[in-house]
């Protein structure tokens, strides 16, 4: 999507935002809106991938239960702030401003009606409304962080020459999608300046399994049912995919972000019932119906069958004692499994990790030790449950710095 005319380059600029996806852009426009003269610089070839491409092309922009509880961070506090001032009603209302029909779809998510593309016009239509300029094929190098409190302003070298500012902020993002451009610039820089940067790895990823573990589920590829996937601290309970390579589906991508090599994930195949009462009773008044059979009402026919292959005998619901229903239930409800790893940043929706929050002011995104340095969206250490909360990060935490830059 090709952004507004801009004027020609200012020098110097009061805000120079490095990153137009939806951080970048909400700061800038909160930005514009305070009659500041703002850059957004991206090196990519057009704004906003992450935004065209979420949702399958209907943009997953917000989720109408957002709150500090759907967020990972070492600091859990560090959300509150900026989500409590720019909500997710907040960005709804922007959203009707500009007449773009939405729809919620499952557990307060909410989607474009039409296409993603509503969301990148309506950004772009903002920050030209108030004469924010938006580049795209626009690499900026950094040549010195400066330091606003001292009248020193950080210079940045762009492709038609250097220019200066006296608010910079980094929005670049983390490393997931790397084929849409995505890069480690937000935390080589700040590693640079000596920062902590808390470790990242993917998430919201499909786990993948290797050899046997693979084999044993590797041909019920495409098949989803409603479960209940724990990892850590996490519980999720959505559909879970069985792919080629392993697991994937909500539940599974939401777990994700709390496992880590080594560690094993739940997964209950049934929740939300007892299964063992149920299958008392089928005893009691189906004794001739096979097990595989009456699985296969419950879990699909195809994995009914693999379990049975691997793990239970088939046979009359008459034939099973006490603790061969214990045994169902362990395999079904408390199906343990080992993954060796995920799918990495290739499709990752998030990066976890990031930016620690203890350099950042919660309320303007300012780092404290470099005055007029700034740090917002996925390259701090704040990762958002699947669902439409990373974007809400992006947008609350993109207008908190906007308000003060």
């Amino acid at each position: 999507m090709t952004p507004p005319a801009r004027p020609a380059t200012p020098l110097p600029w009061d805000v120079i935002v490095i990153g137009a996806g939806a951080a970048g852009l909400m700061c800038g426009i909160t930005a514009g809106q305070r009659g500041r003269r703002v850059l957004v610089a991206d090196h990519a070839n057009k704004v906003g991938k992450k935004i065209l491409m979420s949702g399958g092309g209907r943009c997953n922009f917000t989720n109408l239960h957002c709150g500090p509880d759907n967020f990972l961070s070492a600091n859990p506090h560090f959300v509150k702030s900026a989500l409590a001032r720019y909500s997710q009603w907040d960005f709804i209302a922007l959203v009707d401003k500009h007449n773009i029909p939405w729809h919620e779809k499952t557990l307060g998510q909410l989607f474009c009606d039409r296409s993603s593309k509503d969301i990148v016009r309506m950004l772009l239509d903002e920050c030209e409304a108030v004469g924010v300029a938006v580049r795209t094929h626009c690499p900026v190098e950094i040549v010195e962080v400066g330091d606003r409190d001292e009248g020193r302003p950080h210079r940045v070298r762009l492709p038609d020459g250097e220019a200066t500012c006296e608010s910079l902020v980094i929005a670049t993002g983390g490393y997931s999608i790397p084929r849409m451009g995505a890069t480690g610039f937000g935390f080589d820089l700040a590693r640079s300046l000596g920062l902590n940067v808390h470790p990242t790895r993917a998430a919201l990823v499909p786990v993948t399994f290797e050899g046997r573990k693979l084999e044993q589920i590797a041909d019920l590829a495409g098949v989803a049912l409603d479960s209940q996937v724990s990892a850590g601290d996490g519980a999720f309970r959505e559909a879970m995919l069985f792919t080629h390579k392993g697991l994937s589906g909500p539940a599974v991508l939401q777990a994700s972000s709390y496992w880590n090599v080594g560690q094993p994930m739940t997964l209950d195949l049934a929740p939300g019932i007892d299964l063992a009462e149920e299958l008392g009773i089928a005893r009691r008044d189906q004794p001739k119906k096979a097990l595989k059979t009456w699985l296969g009402d419950r879990l699909t026919r195809r994995v009914a069958e693999r379990w049975c292959e691997l793990w239970l005998a088939d046979r009359p619901l008459a034939d099973l004692s006490d603790a061969a229903i214990d045994e169902v239930v362990d395999r079904i409800q408390r199906w343990t499994v080992w993954p060796s790893g995920t799918e990495g940043y290739r499709t990752a929706e998030v990066t976890l990790g990031g930016v620690d929050t203890d350099a950042l002011s919660s309320k303007t995104m300012e780092c404290r030790d470099f005055p007029g340095l700034y740090f917002i969206g996925e390259v701090v250490d704040v990762t958002g449950h699947l669902g439409g909360h990373n974007f809400q990060w992006a947008w609350a935490s993109g207008h908190a710095a906007g308000e003060v830059v």
